[in-house]
């Protein structure tokens, strides 16, 4: 996690203002980053494609640890399950040592801090212009996170889909996204964002679309750090396995 300790550093070349920088800042117990709340700021250090992919894989990490601190609040209350899950996230990235105790910081910071989820998302959004699979695993583990004690709180389903409306993730993948976790008879079409009447055509262009964006291999080749990789491959097998169940139900 070579990043990591560039942004406890202050090397990477483009530092994060705005509400990441807050909360980072908070993390750390100290003012390293610029908290001007324009979201971006040009600090020096590294150049190039590597500084990008540092601040790339900073945000996404920085993000998701404070968007699950929201969402684990948004019903009034932080549960057991939901602090065990984000343990459990950090075991599956294989987090340890201080960058793990940097996530729980960040996670327990952002719970009070005074800014938003729908801050963060924006400024997360900045992030990610053009990487619907970048935004579409974030929401993916959101969902994991709201239904780690059972059951969606409507106050968490409402602040998901705040959230993805600034990602600019349509209501019918939300949609599908909403019955993959809490239940459907069509889960493998839900898997691919569609519902059983769609055609075949459609069937066979989605499958082919979400197999090019989720690929393992072009989720490295965006930049996304080797500690979130299993996530886009666990989504990647869902996808192959839900075309799987499809096509032999219909023939293709």
């Amino acid at each position: 996690m070579s990043w990591f300790g560039k942004l406890l550093g202050g090397t990477i070349g483009l530092m994060m203002g705005g509400p990441l920088g807050a909360i980072a800042g908070g993390a750390l117990g100290h003012h390293l980053f610029d908290r001007d709340a324009s979201g971006v700021r040009q600090a020096g250090g590294l150049s190039g494609r590597q500084s990008q992919l540092d601040q790339r894989r900073a945000a996404y990490f920085l993000t998701l640890f404070s968007l699950l601190g929201k969402l684990a609040k948004a019903d009034g209350q932080v549960t057991r399950k939901e602090g065990d899950l984000v343990l459990s996230f950090l075991d599956r990235m294989h987090v340890y040592g201080e960058p793990r105790a940097f996530a729980i910081r960040v996670f327990n910071e952002a719970k009070d801090s005074p800014h938003t989820a729908e801050d963060l998302a924006r400024q997360f959004a900045h992030f990610t212009v053009g990487q619907p699979h970048l935004r579409s695993t974030m929401l993916d583990m959101l969902f994991q996170i709201a239904l780690a004690d059972g059951s969606l709180h409507p106050a968490e389903e409402e602040m998901i889909r705040r959230i993805a409306a600034i990602l600019g993730v349509s209501e019918a993948e939300m949609d599908a996204l909403h019955s993959h976790y809490v239940g459907t008879t069509d889960k493998a079409y839900s898997v691919l964002g569609l519902t059983s009447d769609a055609d075949d055509e459609t069937v066979k262009k989605t499958y082919r679309r979400l197999v090019h964006e989720y690929h393992p291999d072009r989720i490295v080749s965006k930049g996304m750090p080797q500690e979130f990789v299993d996530f886009a491959t666990d989504h990647f097998q869902k996808i192959q396995t839900a075309w799987d169940q499809i096509r032999q139900e219909r023939n293709l």
